[in-house]
């Protein structure tokens, strides 16, 4: 029995043992211990600097002169003496109107004033003598005014054939329908052995003078009214130009090449949108740019002498939806601040409340700032001091 009691012992006393064996092959080697120091974060120094700020908004183009051609008589239409989208002169003939029956009618009148200018003559002699006579009682008073009566009758009828002439002149001069500006003819609207009428409704063609372009783009109140405010309050400052500078961009996205300069500002709002039109002048020697093209004029409204400026990848939204960044503060711990967005300028945001110049804002590693913990700040955009290591 005693025999049998050791043989169990034995076998219990192996199996401890290999167990402890096993243990102790399946034990791999000992972790290092976890790496010190607070988290890197990359910050920028906010500064102070001076920014011109701008306004891009989207217009459309218009001639700076138009004029549409209309007949001022009626006739047909004998020839038309331009070709259609060429250039042409203040005073160029553009259409020829059959002058047959106005060149009749000034004749008739030029006849006219020719009989009343001959009724003239007899009218002033007559009445010439019976002023001598009618001193010396040679004819009665009435006669002498009877005689001065007729000479004032024959002289308006005078004037009245003369103005007859002149405007039958001025309607057979209509005839010959000219430009009344220079510029660029687009499309005619008649053909030769067309019937036109005088003031009609519908142009015979139209000129557009293309030297220079306006564009015209809209801007709404609201804008318009924080710009006024800002200028006021001292935080932008005019540019020393009399007239702002204005720039353009075309449909494609690529700027114009010369600069325009802003006229006007309309002074009443329209009620639908609630905007007011802005209108600028662009020179256009090439001709580059044509009536009705979509633009994008880039207006600057000011300059802003101590703008702060934050890239907007640091900026974001806490859940009240107010703007706010992480910075080193004090005992280089993480502090948030909710700060107060104007606009954006290029890739960063105008804040005109929260931060001050000096303030280290960061930018990369804000995963790791957490509000209170301490951090190491390095230069955004250096290298990490692991990867430096290595």
């Amino acid at each position: 029995m005693q025999t049998i009691c050791r043989t169990k012992l034995s076998t219990v006393a192996l199996f401890l043992a290999a167990g402890v064996l096993v243990a102790g092959c399946g034990k791999g080697p000992a972790s290092p211990p976890p790496s010190s120091g607070p988290p890197e974060v990359g910050v920028i120094v906010i500064k102070s600097e001076r920014v011109a700020l701008t306004t891009e908004l989207s217009g459309r183009t218009s001639p700076h002169m138009i004029a549409e051609v209309r007949p001022q008589v009626g006739g047909i239409i004998q020839k038309r003496v331009f070709t259609e989208g060429s250039d042409v002169r203040a005073g160029q003939l553009l259409y020829q109107i059959d002058p047959a029956t106005y060149q009749a009618a000034y004749d008739s009148s030029r006849a006219a004033q020719s009989r009343a200018e001959a009724n003239l003559i007899p009218a002033r002699l007559k009445e010439e003598r019976f002023r001598d006579l009618v001193k010396i009682k040679g004819v009665s008073q009435q006669e002498y005014d009877d005689a001065h009566g007729a000479l004032k009758q024959s002289e308006a009828d005078v004037a009245s054939a003369q103005a007859a002439v002149e405007s039958a002149r001025i309607n057979l001069a209509y005839t010959k329908v000219t430009a009344s500006i220079s510029g660029r003819i687009g499309r005619s609207t008649v053909t030769d052995g067309a019937l036109v009428t005088a003031s009609q409704p519908t142009a015979l063609a139209t000129i557009q003078q293309l030297d220079s372009m306006y564009v015209d783009v809209t801007q709404s109140t609201s804008d318009l009214l924080k710009m006024k405010q800002s200028l006021a309050s001292g935080v932008l400052k005019k540019s020393g130009a009399a007239q702002a500078p204005v720039k353009l961009l075309l449909e494609d996205g690529t700027p114009y090449p010369l600069p325009g300069l802003l006229k006007f500002s309309e002074v009443t709002v329209e009620q639908s949108t609630g905007s007011v039109t802005l209108r600028a002048v662009f020179p256009n020697p090439n001709q580059l740019l044509l009536p009705g093209m979509f633009v994008r004029a880039i207006l600057e409204e000011g300059i802003n002498e101590h703008a702060i400026l934050i890239p907007q990848r640091g900026v974001s939204r806490n859940p009240k939806g107010e703007a706010m960044v992480m910075v080193v503060g004090a005992g280089e711990k993480v502090e948030p601040r909710v700060i107060k967005v104007v606009r954006t300028v290029g890739d960063n945001w105008l804040v005109s409340e929260g931060v001050k110049a000096g303030d280290r804002v960061i930018l990369e590693g804000v995963q790791k700032a957490r509000p209170g913990t301490p951090v190491k700040a390095v230069p955004f955009g250096a290298k990490p001091a692991s990867a430096e290591k290595k």
